[in-house]
Protein backbone atom coordinates (compact mmCIF):
# COMPACT_ATOMS: atom_id res chain seq x y z
CA UNK A 1 0.00 0.00 0.00
CA UNK A 2 1.77 3.21 -0.84
CA UNK A 3 2.35 6.05 1.23
CA UNK A 4 -0.28 8.63 0.07
CA UNK A 5 -3.31 5.66 1.02
CA UNK A 6 -2.12 4.69 4.01
CA UNK A 7 -2.23 8.64 4.99
CA UNK A 8 -5.66 8.92 3.24
CA UNK A 9 -6.88 5.68 5.47
CA UNK A 10 -5.04 7.64 8.87
CA UNK A 11 -6.78 11.01 8.32
CA UNK A 12 -10.07 9.39 7.19
CA UNK A 13 -9.78 7.07 10.91
CA UNK A 14 -8.81 10.42 13.01
CA UNK A 15 -11.96 12.41 11.14
CA UNK A 16 -14.63 9.19 11.92
CA UNK A 17 -13.24 8.67 15.49
CA UNK A 18 -13.35 13.37 15.85
CA UNK A 19 -17.11 12.79 14.81
CA UNK A 20 -18.17 9.71 17.15
CA UNK A 21 -16.31 11.29 19.81
CA UNK A 22 -18.30 14.47 19.00
CA UNK A 23 -21.73 12.41 19.15
CA UNK A 24 -21.08 10.83 22.01
CA UNK A 25 -20.10 13.66 23.77
CA UNK A 26 -23.33 15.28 22.88
CA UNK A 27 -25.78 12.70 23.99
CA UNK A 28 -24.02 12.48 27.24
CA UNK A 29 -24.75 16.13 27.55
CA UNK A 30 -27.88 15.62 26.42
CA UNK A 31 -28.74 13.02 28.98
CA UNK A 32 -27.25 15.48 31.70
CA UNK A 33 -28.76 18.73 30.23
CA UNK A 34 -32.24 17.01 30.54
CA UNK A 35 -31.77 15.77 34.15
CA UNK A 36 -30.24 19.27 35.59
CA UNK A 37 -33.41 20.50 33.87
CA UNK A 38 -35.94 18.13 35.23
CA UNK A 39 -33.94 19.15 38.60
CA UNK A 40 -33.79 22.48 37.96
CA UNK A 41 -37.94 23.08 37.28
CA UNK A 42 -38.57 21.08 40.15
CA UNK A 43 -36.30 23.13 42.63
CA UNK A 44 -37.44 26.42 41.44
CA UNK A 45 -41.01 25.80 41.40
CA UNK A 46 -41.12 24.14 44.58
CA UNK A 47 -38.24 25.42 46.88
CA UNK A 48 -40.38 28.45 47.00
CA UNK A 49 -43.19 26.36 48.55
CA UNK A 50 -40.93 25.10 50.86
CA UNK A 51 -41.81 26.15 54.45
CA UNK A 52 -41.46 25.21 58.52
CA UNK A 53 -45.58 24.49 58.06
CA UNK A 54 -45.32 22.36 55.22
CA UNK A 55 -43.01 20.18 57.36
CA UNK A 56 -44.84 20.59 60.40
CA UNK A 57 -48.76 21.02 59.93
CA UNK A 58 -51.30 18.57 58.30
CA UNK A 59 -53.20 19.94 54.97
CA UNK A 60 -55.26 22.08 54.89
CA UNK A 61 -58.96 21.99 54.45
CA UNK A 62 -59.85 22.34 50.46
CA UNK A 63 -60.35 25.72 49.78
CA UNK A 64 -58.24 27.12 51.98
CA UNK A 65 -54.61 28.23 51.53
CA UNK A 66 -51.60 26.96 53.67
CA UNK A 67 -51.08 23.83 55.09
CA UNK A 68 -48.42 21.43 54.72
CA UNK A 69 -47.47 17.67 54.64
CA UNK A 70 -46.14 15.94 57.84
CA UNK A 71 -48.65 13.47 58.15
CA UNK A 72 -47.31 12.65 54.18
CA UNK A 73 -43.49 12.84 55.23
CA UNK A 74 -44.27 10.51 58.30
CA UNK A 75 -46.63 7.74 56.74
CA UNK A 76 -44.14 7.67 53.98
CA UNK A 77 -41.16 6.52 56.25
CA UNK A 78 -43.33 4.20 58.19
CA UNK A 79 -44.56 2.57 54.89
CA UNK A 80 -40.34 2.28 53.84
CA UNK A 81 -40.24 1.16 57.56
CA UNK A 82 -42.26 -1.57 57.10
CA UNK A 83 -41.08 -2.67 53.27
CA UNK A 84 -37.51 -2.88 54.75
CA UNK A 85 -38.73 -5.15 57.73
CA UNK A 86 -40.15 -7.59 54.73
CA UNK A 87 -37.65 -6.53 51.72
CA UNK A 88 -34.04 -6.92 53.22
CA UNK A 89 -33.99 -9.67 54.94
CA UNK A 90 -36.18 -11.74 52.54
CA UNK A 91 -33.57 -10.24 49.26
CA UNK A 92 -30.05 -10.72 51.85
CA UNK A 93 -30.82 -14.00 52.90
CA UNK A 94 -31.88 -15.00 49.74
CA UNK A 95 -29.13 -13.40 47.74
CA UNK A 96 -26.84 -14.93 50.16
CA UNK A 97 -28.39 -18.68 49.48
CA UNK A 98 -28.16 -18.11 45.82
CA UNK A 99 -24.22 -16.72 45.68
CA UNK A 100 -23.44 -19.96 48.05
CA UNK A 101 -25.88 -22.73 47.81
CA UNK A 102 -28.16 -22.31 45.01
CA UNK A 103 -27.97 -25.32 42.55
CA UNK A 104 -27.86 -25.04 38.69
CA UNK A 105 -31.39 -25.71 38.19
CA UNK A 106 -32.92 -24.27 41.21
CA UNK A 107 -31.40 -21.12 41.17
CA UNK A 108 -31.76 -20.50 37.50
CA UNK A 109 -35.53 -21.12 38.60
CA UNK A 110 -35.11 -18.29 41.34
CA UNK A 111 -33.22 -16.24 39.67
CA UNK A 112 -35.64 -16.12 36.52
CA UNK A 113 -38.71 -15.66 38.79
CA UNK A 114 -36.91 -12.94 40.39
CA UNK A 115 -36.10 -11.06 37.18
CA UNK A 116 -39.52 -11.67 36.33
CA UNK A 117 -40.67 -9.54 39.02
CA UNK A 118 -38.75 -6.77 38.75
CA UNK A 119 -40.24 -6.65 35.73
CA UNK A 120 -43.55 -6.42 36.82
CA UNK A 121 -45.70 -3.09 36.81
CA UNK A 122 -45.52 -1.41 40.01
CA UNK A 123 -49.82 -0.85 39.57
CA UNK A 124 -50.00 -5.35 38.94
CA UNK A 125 -48.23 -5.23 42.44
CA UNK A 126 -50.75 -2.86 44.11
CA UNK A 127 -53.41 -5.14 42.74
CA UNK A 128 -51.94 -8.14 44.58
CA UNK A 129 -51.18 -6.60 48.04
CA UNK A 130 -55.07 -5.50 47.10
CA UNK A 131 -56.31 -9.15 46.98
CA UNK A 132 -54.38 -10.36 49.25
CA UNK A 133 -54.67 -7.74 52.15
CA UNK A 134 -57.36 -5.22 51.24
CA UNK A 135 -60.00 -7.03 49.78
CA UNK A 136 -59.57 -9.50 53.64
CA UNK A 137 -59.67 -6.82 55.98
CA UNK A 138 -62.33 -4.93 54.55
CA UNK A 139 -60.17 -1.33 54.05
CA UNK A 140 -57.08 0.16 53.71
CA UNK A 141 -53.87 0.45 55.52
CA UNK A 142 -50.09 1.14 55.97
CA UNK A 143 -49.25 -3.00 56.56
CA UNK A 144 -51.18 -3.34 52.61
CA UNK A 145 -49.10 -0.60 51.65
CA UNK A 146 -45.23 -1.42 52.97
CA UNK A 147 -46.03 -4.98 52.03
CA UNK A 148 -46.74 -4.06 48.30
CA UNK A 149 -43.15 -2.00 48.73
CA UNK A 150 -41.88 -4.74 50.61
CA UNK A 151 -42.59 -7.21 47.81
CA UNK A 152 -40.96 -4.37 44.98
CA UNK A 153 -37.62 -4.61 47.13
CA UNK A 154 -37.06 -8.41 47.41
CA UNK A 155 -35.88 -8.57 43.77
CA UNK A 156 -33.24 -5.75 44.02
CA UNK A 157 -31.72 -6.50 46.83
CA UNK A 158 -32.57 -10.33 45.99
CA UNK A 159 -30.19 -10.16 42.59
CA UNK A 160 -27.75 -7.34 44.00
CA UNK A 161 -27.04 -9.28 47.11
CA UNK A 162 -25.67 -11.86 45.25
CA UNK A 163 -24.05 -10.08 42.70
CA UNK A 164 -22.55 -8.31 45.45
CA UNK A 165 -20.94 -11.56 47.21
CA UNK A 166 -20.04 -13.37 44.36
CA UNK A 167 -17.64 -10.08 43.93
CA UNK A 168 -15.65 -11.67 46.64
CA UNK A 169 -12.38 -13.12 45.77
CA UNK A 170 -12.75 -17.08 45.68
CA UNK A 171 -9.36 -16.77 47.31
CA UNK A 172 -11.13 -15.55 50.81
CA UNK A 173 -13.34 -18.58 51.33
CA UNK A 174 -10.86 -21.21 50.04
CA UNK A 175 -8.56 -19.67 52.55
CA UNK A 176 -11.15 -20.03 55.63
CA UNK A 177 -11.61 -23.53 54.73
CA UNK A 178 -8.47 -24.17 54.66
CA UNK A 179 -7.89 -23.23 58.10
CA UNK A 180 -10.83 -25.36 59.03
CA UNK A 181 -13.90 -23.04 58.70
CA UNK A 182 -17.07 -24.37 58.18
CA UNK A 183 -19.22 -23.43 54.94
CA UNK A 184 -21.35 -21.49 57.27
CA UNK A 185 -18.68 -19.90 59.47
CA UNK A 186 -16.59 -18.79 56.32
CA UNK A 187 -20.18 -16.63 55.07
CA UNK A 188 -20.69 -15.07 58.17
CA UNK A 189 -17.24 -14.43 58.78
CA UNK A 190 -15.28 -13.20 55.92
CA UNK A 191 -17.67 -13.30 53.04
CA UNK A 192 -20.30 -11.15 54.19
CA UNK A 193 -17.84 -8.57 56.34
CA UNK A 194 -16.23 -8.74 52.95
CA UNK A 195 -19.27 -7.27 50.81
CA UNK A 196 -21.40 -5.30 53.28
CA UNK A 197 -20.99 -2.32 51.67
CA UNK A 198 -22.11 -3.51 48.68
CA UNK A 199 -24.60 -5.18 50.14
CA UNK A 200 -25.97 -1.75 51.98
CA UNK A 201 -25.74 -0.03 48.29
CA UNK A 202 -28.06 -2.55 46.95
CA UNK A 203 -30.63 -1.84 50.07
CA UNK A 204 -30.17 1.93 49.71
CA UNK A 205 -30.84 1.79 46.04
CA UNK A 206 -33.76 -0.69 46.90
CA UNK A 207 -35.38 1.67 49.13
CA UNK A 208 -34.81 4.81 46.75
CA UNK A 209 -36.29 2.85 43.95
CA UNK A 210 -39.84 2.25 45.91
CA UNK A 211 -39.39 5.24 47.62
CA UNK A 212 -41.63 7.06 44.33
CA UNK A 213 -43.98 4.74 43.55
CA UNK A 214 -47.76 6.24 44.01
CA UNK A 215 -49.67 3.49 42.15
CA UNK A 216 -49.64 0.01 44.49
CA UNK A 217 -50.13 3.02 47.19
CA UNK A 218 -53.36 3.47 45.43
CA UNK A 219 -54.31 0.30 46.13
CA UNK A 220 -53.18 -0.67 49.37
CA UNK A 221 -52.41 2.69 52.14
CA UNK A 222 -54.78 4.70 49.71
CA UNK A 223 -54.07 8.24 51.63
CA UNK A 224 -55.20 10.37 54.54
CA UNK A 225 -55.75 13.94 55.27
CA UNK A 226 -54.95 13.23 59.27
CA UNK A 227 -52.34 11.75 61.42
CA UNK A 228 -52.39 7.70 61.14
CA UNK A 229 -51.00 6.62 64.55
CA UNK A 230 -51.61 3.11 64.07
CA UNK A 231 -50.62 0.39 61.29
CA UNK A 232 -53.82 -0.66 60.32
CA UNK A 233 -55.08 2.47 59.06
CA UNK A 234 -55.16 4.16 55.89
CA UNK A 235 -52.07 6.85 55.90
CA UNK A 236 -50.86 9.82 53.86
CA UNK A 237 -47.55 9.61 51.05
CA UNK A 238 -45.73 11.92 49.58
CA UNK A 239 -45.75 10.18 46.19
CA UNK A 240 -50.21 9.99 46.73
CA UNK A 241 -50.18 13.42 47.79
CA UNK A 242 -47.80 14.87 45.05
CA UNK A 243 -50.62 12.70 42.57
CA UNK A 244 -53.74 13.73 44.45
CA UNK A 245 -52.22 17.76 44.16
CA UNK A 246 -51.30 17.91 40.91
CA UNK A 247 -54.80 17.04 39.11
CA UNK A 248 -56.68 19.10 41.92
CA UNK A 249 -58.02 22.62 40.10
CA UNK A 250 -56.41 24.51 43.27
CA UNK A 251 -53.28 26.27 42.45
CA UNK A 252 -51.87 26.85 46.02
CA UNK A 253 -51.94 22.35 45.46
CA UNK A 254 -50.23 22.45 42.54
CA UNK A 255 -47.70 24.92 44.37
CA UNK A 256 -47.21 21.87 47.75
CA UNK A 257 -47.16 19.21 45.11
CA UNK A 258 -44.27 21.02 43.56
CA UNK A 259 -42.94 21.46 47.28
CA UNK A 260 -43.29 17.39 48.01
CA UNK A 261 -41.32 16.56 44.67
CA UNK A 262 -38.75 18.77 46.21
CA UNK A 263 -38.72 16.40 49.43
CA UNK A 264 -39.29 13.24 47.83
CA UNK A 265 -36.24 13.83 45.32
CA UNK A 266 -34.23 14.98 48.14
CA UNK A 267 -34.62 11.80 50.06
CA UNK A 268 -34.16 9.80 46.70
CA UNK A 269 -30.66 11.51 46.21
CA UNK A 270 -29.80 11.22 49.45
CA UNK A 271 -30.09 7.78 49.34
CA UNK A 272 -28.05 7.73 46.17
CA UNK A 273 -25.14 9.69 46.93
CA UNK A 274 -25.20 7.43 50.45
CA UNK A 275 -24.60 4.42 48.53
CA UNK A 276 -22.34 5.57 45.45
CA UNK A 277 -20.35 6.66 48.59
CA UNK A 278 -20.28 3.59 50.24
CA UNK A 279 -19.56 1.62 47.07
CA UNK A 280 -17.25 4.25 45.94
CA UNK A 281 -15.13 2.44 48.42
CA UNK A 282 -15.04 -0.71 46.87
CA UNK A 283 -14.97 -4.81 48.95
CA UNK A 284 -13.61 -4.05 52.61
CA UNK A 285 -11.48 -7.22 52.40
CA UNK A 286 -11.31 -9.38 55.88
CA UNK A 287 -7.32 -8.95 57.75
Amino acid sequence: MSHPTMTLRLRWRKAVSVVMLSLTGLCALLIISILFFILGYLVWNGGKSLSWDFFTRLPAPVGEAGGGMANAIVGTLKLLLIASLMGIPIGVIGGIYLSEYGGRVFGFIVRYTTDLLNGVPSIVVGIFAYSLIVLHTKHFSTLAGGFALGVMMIPITLRSTEDFLLAVPRTLREGAMALGASKWKTITSVVIPAAYRGILTAVLLALARVSGETAPLLFTAFSNRYWSPGWNQPTASLPVMIYTYAIAPYEDWHRQAWAAGVVLLGLVLAANIIARTVLSRGIAVPR
